[in-house]
């Protein structure tokens, strides 16, 4: 929810709102001096999109039932599973957050484009989930690899994951 997400990223007063017991910094704060990874930056509401434009851009934050402004200095990386240059375009997300985010684009493949990782990546994740099961000798046979091989994973590496972690249960 908007409320809940401004009060994570920005923080809050006590007595903001409801369940407001107690002063709490939010993640811009926490990561001053430091680095602020916001995943699904595309989800934010036009009104938080403005918000964390102005942390930006201006350095500054204003706690939910806040009254002074308090400086941050946080570097941002922001994420999404959709396309910020579209959405800018079509108005569905801010022009000027896209420009102040997109100083370095970094375009991460899906696994349907990556084929060839397919195999180094269930054996990476099936060596974590063995130790993780307590299963000694994961292995795969030429039929799950074939399988793994021919699937477009629309849901890229969580899908992936889950379904070792499917095998190895099972």
């Amino acid at each position: 929810p908007e409320n809940l997400a401004e009060s994570e990223l920005f923080g809050h007063e006590k007595g903001a709102f409801t369940d407001a017991k107690a002063k709490r910094i939010g993640l811009f704060e926490a990561a001053d001096g430091g680095t602020l990874f916001l995943d699904e930056i595309a989800s934010l509401s036009p009104a938080l999109q403005a918000k964390v434009l102005v942390a930006i851009e201006e350095g500054k934050i204003r706690r939910v039932g806040g009254v002074s402004e308090i400086l941050v200095d946080a570097r941002v990386i922001a994420a999404s599973n959709r396309d910020l240059d579209a959405l800018a375009r079509e108005g569905a997300f801010r022009e000027d957050l896209f420009h102040r985010l997109n100083l370095l684009h970094i375009r991460i493949p899906p696994l349907r484009e990556r084929k060839e990782d397919l195999m180094h990546l269930v054996e990476h994740l099936g060596r974590g989930l063995s130790l993780r099961y307590q299963i000694d000798g994961f292995t795969i046979s030429e039929e799950g690899k074939k399988q793994i091989l021919s699937h477009d994973w629309p849901g890229n590496i969580r899908e992936l994951a889950h379904e070792v972690e499917r095998a190895i249960i099972l």
